[in-house]
């Protein structure tokens, strides 16, 4: 469930009720005139089921309130209602597997930004992928891969493809192009300074290292494990029940790859450099490619459960039910 909080000039205020009243997935409508300062108007309020937030939505900026209002859409925990579970037992689809595009499409320009905070986690998390290549450590490598923020920018590319949102691409591929440059040049110059202290040796790069050897040695499983991994951090991101996206950042080398290339370049391994490039494009590639089908498939899904929920809604219309008068209860159980 969702709670949708609207500002809206007077003007639009009576607009506004019109459609939230007369669809059977809102419950608990409710109106404050006056309430809103900014803009001078009124301040409006209803429980949403998540599987309706996309139709409602694109229905009130149809209507313009974003111009001169706002749309708010907060997540409601927990609840008590029979007219909202009467309400999401109207709503086709499942709430659990609802995309709300607003919700996702925002949270993917935040993680697009390109700002200090994103170049501070790239570098360390590269900086300690790189001290984990020197020591030839798993523990190290994962907890970079966990450091590591780009696959909010990965994400954020599929989803700008997906909803043809074209300056999102550009944003996502700018971080990402950038913040690999920076975070590479970065940890490539800590790692110059430590030879220069004696405290890395050629020795400790081109040497046996069996437990990171796979980060500049891709083949076919790099790439399915991309598929795989960001297929799972998509539906994570897009779902109510949010538990994959851990799974994805310790599943896909970009982050060691980016390290590894560091170190390389700062001892003018050559072998380590091509592979380690070609283990991070072969990821990134799979990351983007994953990230776009699975955004592609939700979208096709939901545009049949807008399709069904339109139906519905002009049924009960015809019936004259648009009130949301309709209730289905469960069996009692005692």
């Amino acid at each position: 469930m969702l709670q949708l909080r609207v500002t809206a000039s007077s003007e639009l205020t009576d607009d506004v009720l019109a459609h939230l009243e007369a669809d059977p997935a809102v419950s608990g409508l409710a109106v404050a005139r006056g309430a809103s300062l900014k803009p001078r108007g009124d301040v409006v309020t209803a429980e949403i089921p998540r599987e309706a937030a996309n139709d409602i939505v694109d229905r009130l900026r149809e209507l313009g309130v974003h111009h001169e209002g706002s749309l708010h859409l907060d997540p409601v925990r927990t609840w008590i209602s029979l007219p909202g579970f009467d309400a999401e037992r109207r709503t086709p689809g499942s709430s659990a597997d609802a995309v709300v595009w607003a919700d996702v499409t925002h949270q993917a320009y935040e993680d697009s930004e390109l700002n200090w905070t994103y170049l501070s986690f790239m570098t360390m998390a590269t900086t300690i992928a790189g001290i984990a290549i020197v020591l030839d450590s798993q523990i190290l490598v994962i907890g970079a891969m966990v450091l590591g923020p780009e696959f909010g920018a990965v994400a954020a590319l599929g989803l700008g493809l997906v909803r043809r949102r074209y300056w999102l691409c550009a944003l996502a591929v700018r971080t990402l192009v950038v913040g690999f440059l920076v975070a590479i040049l970065l940890t490539a110059v800590a790692a110059l300074v430590a030879r220069g202290l004696g405290w890395v040796t050629v020795e400790d790069i081109t040497g046996p290292r069996p437990d990171t050897a796979f980060i500049y040695t891709p083949d076919k499983w790099s790439f399915i494990v991309a598929l795989i991994a960001a297929a799972a951090g998509a539906l994570s991101l897009t779902s109510a029940k949010v538990g994959g996206l851990s799974g994805v950042f310790i599943s896909v080398t970009t982050i060691p790859a980016a390290g590894n290339v560091a170190v390389g370049l700062a001892f003018g391994v050559g072998h380590e450099i091509w592979g380690s490039t070609l283990q991070l494009l072969v990821n990134l590639t799979g990351m983007a490619m994953a990230g776009w089908l699975t955004l592609a498939v939700q979208q096709a899904i939901w545009t049949r459960m807008s399709v069904r929920r339109t139906r519905l809604i002009s049924r009960l219309r015809g019936n004259g039910e648009s009130d949301g008068s309709v209730r289905f209860r469960p069996p009692m159980t005692g």
